[in-house]
């Protein structure tokens, strides 16, 4: 499901530097990744996703190559088939909590809003415990009520592959281990691909691999 070879990625002006030689995530696959702050985890993520792109090496998901891709090109591939948790929710402010969970829909001309994922949006969010709070605005939730949205919102799709920025920073522990048995629970459904990135080594038993981002310096 993800390719990675020979791949650097520098931020401008900076002297970090992150190098790839080979990563491999197969379809289906759980894998953690781990490491100090600052050691690439994020960056990592946002290469698979197409939010950055490396200055060298080859990038494929879901056999896609991601690196060939024009802007416009990723940002719709990612929606089509990646389920992003980012670390700061990227909520809109200015939508209710359903309709933040129903937007890949409404900014993607290949996904159709039907019944069934709007039912899927009801379901997830009873799931999480927001039920009651669909009608409400970002501003009027909590922290982890947030959280829990942008959850929602990166698994309404069935995306082929699910990326999770610390799906849990803000939950207390009952509602993180709910979250993360939806999140297994969910990728094992649709035989997806799950790379997730943690501080919490308490998560990482269900995973079938976890990967120290130290190796890539």
């Amino acid at each position: 499901m993800i390719e990675i070879r020979d791949t650097v990625f520098r931020y401008p002006g900076g002297d970090f530097t992150l190098r790839i030689d080979s990563l491999d995530v197969a379809s289906a696959e759980q894998v953690a990744l781990i490491g100090a702050s600052g050691c690439g985890k994020t960056t990592l993520a946002h290469l698979v996703a197409g939010i950055h792109t490396a200055e060298s090496g080859t990038i494929e998901v879901a056999g896609k190559t991601v690196h060939a891709m024009n802007d416009r090109e990723r940002r719709d591939f990612r929606i089509s088939n990646i389920g992003f948790i980012f670390q700061e929710f990227e909520l809109l402010d200015y939508l209710r909590a359903r309709e933040n969970i129903l937007l890949p829909y409404h900014i993607n001309r290949t996904l159709r809003l039907t019944k069934a994922a709007r039912e899927r949006a009801e379901h997830l969010a009873t799931t999480v415990g927001l039920a009651d709070k669909l009608h409400k605005y970002p501003d009027q939730l909590s922290q982890g009520e947030r959280q829990r949205l942008a959850i929602c919102r990166a698994l309404v799709t069935e995306p082929k592959i699910v990326i999770a920025d610390e799906p849990t920073g803000n939950l207390d522990p009952a509602t993180s281990k709910n979250v993360m048995r939806l999140i297994h629970d969910n990728v094992r459904a649709h035989s997806a691909a799950l790379l997730m990135i943690t501080h919490d080594h308490g998560l990482l038993a269900p995973f079938d691999r976890v990967i120290d981002m130290k190796q890539f310096h």
